[in-house]
């Protein structure tokens, strides 16, 4: 049977269905906004390992071509691997979700959003969340939903639930929320410098929209819904639980005094093994099960310092920052580079300048785009001490380079202004917390090193918690250990004057907006302190680029000149580009972007294109050359592929019997331009260039 509900989101129908399609899934919904429509489909099943201990959730976003009327590219005319912003999508799905997921629930779970039509106004990702929600909500799984999500935009002023693409370009504000009835649970997003309160209005604005969405995936799911499969965590054998603790808790307390993080997780991997071996025997096939309750006594006495004693793992306080470095310029033939360090947490990251042929081509549902500011970011497993196979870059790394990406992008200045194409690359050489941020600090370093006219330094600190009850501590700086065990990863960027990025993932059911408030407030403080350190390094940007770094001119000609200056079959602007080692770029409008690393190359091309398009200007003098003698005048060459018609009454200042009794053809002299006729046939002097 088919079911139907919808609300009001920005004056659009939400439309949820389930019922029509996919119907031998635990869970499907067909969700519509606009004319934009996703498929969500869950899919529970057994776990393929009983002794496993983590839930193996997937969730997959996928956009169609034909979503849009599109037909892929490629050789095989289908798609592929999944671009980065089905695998940014597919991240912002996940988030919201995972914590909600009873705890010690292990079974296989298969999340898929499909868009199955795009209006390119409205964005499918957002509509993905509530899909994947819903679809849990009517399927058998167990799940503590529902989640409601929007994305949320401010323009002049006012806050708009789940923008247009049209006018986001409008927006100080992009970020999407999700949260349950209650909290909070994911943000993600951007601003153009604004202000904590600004931020916080935006978040009570969009949880506002979110308990609208929220209620009708209820009723959804008390007219459709299935049974809950009955979930009871497994029963320990008789007498492990109190053995384990008997055995472990007074050496992992030990451990967890230990500040260094190489020297903890030794600690705790020497307890671990020596409790194995200690109860294998009784305790057959249970090495699982005495882990998993070891990583409980820690992750609930490391939990216990913080509320009861304000003790970190590390000594520090609530507040304080861990010991920052920055070094700038350490790899010599960069453009622009950085070592920027945060405790046991290491960044060095390198700016390169391009050109205009360098920027990234997108082609995806909303059309083809060009980006000139691109942020990559790398986790080698060394960083954490580990050995593992190296592959391309993961969800991780993906989402990392974009969180940062976007934290820097606001202070990036505009082509007209510095019309380079900027790439950054994050290499992560030391992690134990907020690499991401690390990330984000190194990048301005390196920008500022590179020597672009960047608005504003920008900086970014990862604030965290732990609550028990109505006790709660919200943490500054967080360690890996501290994010791993506590209750939030709350990631906030930006300059002086306002935030310009933010991510924030709650491991509890969410999070409410005191909470919220106070971190803001604590990561404000903590983002100013970061500022200060990074401007003993370098103050402003440098004044000039490296000398490695290519140097740009910009010509405009017009457009009828822009077939000469290619030439047949490309032939001329091939001439110009080997003649001077530059790279030369037209545009249809007329815009030639020359560049090259040798300024004088760059000067040289720009020359020889402008003798290319130059045209005559009447009153001017110019050194021709004699090309042809007629008996009638002298066809002298004055532009390269520009003559005119000096008369024989105006070689000389006397009568000429004879063209050739005064030049030859190869001559050269001095000729002025006298005329130029409407055909454009250009009339020339030799006797007044002579007297002028």
């Amino acid at each position: 049977m088919v079911e139907k509900v919808e609300t009001i989101i920005n004056g659009k129908v939400l439309l949820i269905e389930t019922g029509k399609v996919a119907k031998q899934a635990s869970g499907a919904v067909w969700v519509r906004f606009g004319d934009t429509i996703v498929l969500g489909a869950v899919v529970g099943a057994d776990p393929r390992n009983l002794e496993q201990d983590f839930l193996p959730l997937t969730i997959d976003y996928r956009e169609k071509a034909y979503a849009a009327g599109k037909i892929p590219g490629g050789f095989f005319k289908r798609e592929g691997r999944p671009s980065e912003k089905e695998i940014l999508s597919a991240r912002l799905i996940d988030r919201p979700m995972r914590p909600l997921f009873p705890q010690g629930f292990n079974n296989e779970v298969q999340i898929q959003i499909i868009v199955l039509s795009s209006d390119q106004e409205n964005d499918g990702d957002v509509l993905g969340i509530i899909a994947a929600s819903a679809a849990l909500g009517i399927s058998d799984i167990p799940f503590q939903g529902p989640v409601g999500a929007v994305r949320i935009a401010r323009i002049n002023g006012e806050f708009v639930a789940n923008p247009t693409f049209s006018q986001l370009s409008e927006s100080d504000i992009n970020m999407v929320v999700a949260g349950t009835k209650d909290h909070i649970n994911m943000v993600e997003g951007g601003t153009r410098e604004v202000g904590e309160e600004d931020l916080l209005n935006g978040l009570r604005f969009a949880h506002n929209e979110i308990i609208k969405i929220i209620k009708v995936i209820e009723e959804l799911t008390a007219r459709a819904g299935k049974p809950k499969t009955e979930f009871n965590l497994p029963e320990l054998p008789e007498g492990l639980l109190d053995e384990v603790r008997s055995l472990a808790r007074q050496k992992i307390l030990a451990a967890n005094r230990i500040e260094e993080k190489s020297a903890h997780a030794n600690a705790i991997d020497a307890v671990k093994k020596e409790v194995v071996e200690a109860l294998q025997e009784k305790y057959p096939e249970m090495e699982t099960k005495v882990v998993a309750i070891i990583n409980d006594i820690e992750k609930a006495d490391m939990r216990r310092m913080i509320l009861e004693e304000d003790h970190r793992m590390d000594g520090r306080g609530m507040d304080d920052i861990r010991a920052i470095s920055c070094e700038i310029g350490v790899l010599p033939r960069v453009h622009g580079s950085a070592i920027f360090t945060r405790g046991q947490t290491q960044a060095l990251v390198a700016a390169t300048l391009g050109t205009k042929m360098d920027e990234q081509k997108i082609d995806d549902l909303e059309g083809e785009t060009f980006k000139s500011f691109m942020l990559h970011y790398n986790f080698p497993p060394f960083c954490v001490g580990e050995a593992r196979p190296i592959r391309g870059p993961g969800r991780r790394e993906i989402g990392h380079g974009a969180l940062a990406e976007r934290a820097l992008e606001p202070i990036i200045p505009s082509d007209t202004k510095f019309p380079y194409t900027i790439r950054i690359v994050s290499d992560i050489l030391e992690s134990n917390g907020s690499s991401s941020m690390a990330t984000v600090c190194g990048g301005t370093l390196s920008l500022m090193d590179a020597g672009v006219p960047i608005k504003s330094p920008v900086a970014g600190i990862a604030m965290g918690l732990v609550k028990e009850g109505d006790r709660y501590k919200v943490l500054t700086d967080i360690l890996g250990v501290e994010d791993h065990l506590g209750d939030m990863d709350f990631k906030v960027t930006g300059t002086r004057d306002g935030i310009t990025a933010f991510q924030m993932d709650a491991k509890i059911s969410g999070i409410n907006f005191d909470i919220i408030h106070i971190a803001l407030e604590k990561a404000k403080k903590a983002r100013l302190f970061v500022l200060d350190e990074m401007m003993k390094a370098i103050p402003a940007p440098r004044q000039e680029l490296s000398p490695y770094a290519p140097r740009i001119i910009f010509l405009k000609i017009k457009q009828e000149k822009i077939g000469e200056v290619i030439g047949p079959g490309g032939k001329m602007i091939r001439s110009i580009i080997e003649r001077t080692g530059a790279k030369v770029d037209i545009e249809d409008d007329g815009t030639v972007l020359i560049a090259s690393v040798d300024q004088r190359a760059a000067e040289m091309a720009k020359r020889l294109i402008e003798e290319i398009v130059e045209e005559a200007e009447i009153g001017r003098t110019y050194m021709g050359t004699v090309r042809a003698v007629t008996s009638f005048g002298a066809f002298v060459e004055i532009i390269p592929g520009t003559d005119g018609l000096v008369h024989i009454s105006e070689l000389e200042n006397h009568r000429v019997a004879k063209v050739e009794d005064v030049c030859k053809i190869g001559d050269k002299f001095p000729v002025k331009v006298i005329g130029i006729d409407p055909a454009g046939k250009i009339k020339l002097s030799k006797k007044q260039a002579a007297v002028s």
